[in-house]
């Protein structure tokens, strides 16, 4: 009877950690072309350092099933049986649903699902409309290559049988308990990783300086498991860096204290019309003024010839909706927190919008795409925006399954600022540069090899702004513009395909037009700066008072402190032009260290602090 039963669990725990080895192959095989800088002893190592997360998370989802196993030593009746193998079904299309999505997801997240993903299913019209047919055939495919092997191993380790039972009842109830007990405990240890003071966490499976070997030895599963909890969180407090409050406070004081006077003024007027373009993730490393690529942006690198271009400016996040905050409202981004989500708090904030309006300043934003995604819109409309368009307001015509291809959303975007009463600040985000790249396509692509479909959307995005500025300059409003280019967020290159390290959130942000001042023309600003940057920087030089905005720097002020504060999946980045740092708190490990020994506990000290009072501001709005 309880030789029976032990022989089952171990059954159990074997089904599980033989189904996420499979499914470690699957994604090895469908991802194998990244895994080519590392040794095939070094992906071995995997399915080694794995075992503790696979036991954990076995042991999570064997206590259901256990439960009903131990009832079969009270009764033999057939629906105990039925509701063990419905629960192990269950389980097993749920462990089969998260990895099936995180084979798909990765190649344009660069990391595992997480609660990210919620999001996104919160409007499925752009989920279906971003993914291409390939990427729901295989997510189709491999979701059922996993069941059936899973169903498989399943009916044959589990045929269960009718056993010999107690006749008494008080007996029965006793062998129910006692096997509950112990093998449930035993499943509950196993989830906890053992006796040890600290529980089990992801940090078990890591094993790599690289993040792909990490992200394999993971279990897909528990590392989701772990994000809903997260997800649901009022607050990361777990992980965040512990320091003293004081010492924070005094930290950032000094990185935020520097004189703010000075005359480097680059506008000829201090009330221009300002055209803001939001480059969807245009990175640093694709573009020719910024990097060693060539060929993807000529249209780009000839205004950046012509205006004042910022070379050293860094995204503070990896996402749409915290790139637009971050822009208007100059607020930093924390880990694993979308401030647009939450309108009782990005209410507390300011926006650039809300100070050219006492100006006089209308305004309008304009989006291909859809604006409830990260509740952009929202945030928009809560800062007072005069006009929110995105394609629920625009003509229906041929279109990609995102949103508006360039080219025809820069034509509207022309109608408006030509329709717009001056002064105005017209903004337009572009959607082009973002998955499915499904733009027309005319002959041959530039770009082939890593991230061939990012680059050539680049190319084809590039043009659009040609024939836009063409456009542009044609209208009245034209010689009394500032045109302000700067992307929402990094992406993934040739050269850098991590989204864990510091080249990857750096960006374009471009000053340009009519108004710019002949001296400040053709002209590189270096100073290491952030997105938050920009408000502080734009409102100076129209003579407006930005001390709504305590975490944004003027960039053209040659005292600035130079540093930029970044977010990375459950951690942060922080740079200075001494180095930089990425640091995943849930792994708590540094994927990226680049300090100096002698400098590196200096600054990591005022990257944690900032961090630490940025979020403490946040609980506090």
């Amino acid at each position: 009877m309880f030789k029976k039963l032990t022989f089952d669990f171990f059954k159990l725990l074997l089904f599980w950690i033989l189904l996420f080895d499979f499914q470690r192959i699957t994604f090895s095989l469908f991802h194998w072309r990244k895994f080519q800088s590392s040794t095939f002893f070094e992906w071995l190592q995997s399915f080694v350092f794995s075992l503790r997360l696979d036991l954990g998370m076995a042991g999570a989802l064997c206590i259901l099933p256990i439960l009903f196993l131990s009832l079969k030593l009270i009764s033999n009746k057939r629906w105990i049986s039925l509701t063990f193998y419905s629960i192990l079904v269950f389980e097993i299309i749920l462990a089969c649903l998260i990895h099936s999505g995180e084979i798909n997801v990765y190649d344009e997240w660069n990391h595992k699902l997480t609660s990210r993903v919620f999001k996104h299913l919160s409007n499925p019209d752009e989920v279906f409309r971003t993914a291409p047919w390939s990427s729901t055939f295989w997510y189709i495919f491999f979701f059922c290559l996993e069941v059936f092997v899973a169903w498989k191993g399943m009916r044959w380790l589990f045929r269960l049988e009718p056993i010999r039972i107690p006749k008494h009842w008080s007996l029965r109830t006793l062998a129910f308990l006692g096997s509950f007990i112990l093998f449930g405990g035993t499943s509950f240890i196993l989830l906890r990783g053992g006796f040890q003071q600290i529980p089990l966490n992801i940090n078990a499976a890591i094993y790599s300086t690289n993040p792909l070997n990490n992200d394999l030895s993971i279990n897909s599963s528990y590392n989701f498991a772990k994000s809903y909890l997260l997800y649901n969180r009022t607050d990361i407090d777990e992980f965040m860096p512990k320091m003293d409050t004081l010492v924070s406070q005094q930290l950032v004081k000094e990185l935020y204290t520097y004189p703010t006077q000075h005359n480097n003024y680059f506008l000829t007027t201090q009330k221009p019309n300002i055209v803001f373009v939001v480059l969807e993730g245009w990175s640093a490393n694709a573009m020719g003024c910024l990097s060693d690529t060539k060929g993807a942006t000529p249209n780009f690198d000839k205004l950046a010839s012509e205006g004042l271009l910022f070379t050293n400016v860094r995204a503070a996040s990896g996402t749409s909706e915290i790139g637009n905050s971050t822009i208007f409202s100059g607020f930093p981004a924390i880990p694993e927190v979308s401030i647009t989500m939450q309108p009782e708090k990005h209410r507390k904030i300011r926006s650039i919008n809300q100070e050219l309006k006492k100006r006089g300043y209308t305004s309008s934003y304009l989006f291909g795409g859809d604006l409830k995604y990260g509740n952009i819109g929202g945030y928009l409309m809560d800062h007072g925006f005069d006009k929110v368009i995105d394609e629920n307001n625009l003509p229906n015509i041929p279109r990609g399954k995102l949103n508006y291809y360039d080219p025809d959303l820069y034509r509207f975007f022309l109608k408006e600022i030509k329709q717009a009463k001056q002064p105005f600040l017209q903004c337009v985000f572009t959607g082009s540069s973002h998955a499915p790249y499904d733009h027309p396509k005319h002959g041959k692509q530039k770009f082939d090899g890593v991230e061939a479909d990012y680059m050539n959307s680049i190319v084809y995005s590039d043009k659009a702004i040609g024939a836009f500025i063409r456009q542009a300059k044609k209208l009245p409003s034209y010689k009394n513009t500032l045109f302000i280019f700067v992307a929402d967020h990094g992406h993934g290159t040739p050269f850098n395909e991590s989204p864990h390290v510091g080249p990857f959130f750096r960006i374009p942000l471009l000053f340009w037009g009519e108004v710019i001042k002949p001296a400040y023309r053709k002209k590189k600003i270096n100073t290491l700066g952030s997105q938050t940057d920009i408000a502080a920087t734009l409102l100076y030089q129209l003579g407006i008072d930005s001390r709504n905005y305590p975490w944004s720097k003027d960039l053209m002020n040659p005292k600035v402190p130079e540093f930029a504060l970044h977010t990375i999946n459950k951690g942060y980045g922080w740079v200075t032009p001494k180095g930089n740092m990425t640091f995943q708190m849930q792994s708590n490990i540094y994927i990226e260290d680049l300090f100096d020994p002698k400098d590196r506990k200096a600054e990591i000290k005022k990257g944690n602090a900032l961090l630490n009072e940025v979020y403490r501001y946040y609980k506090g709005l």
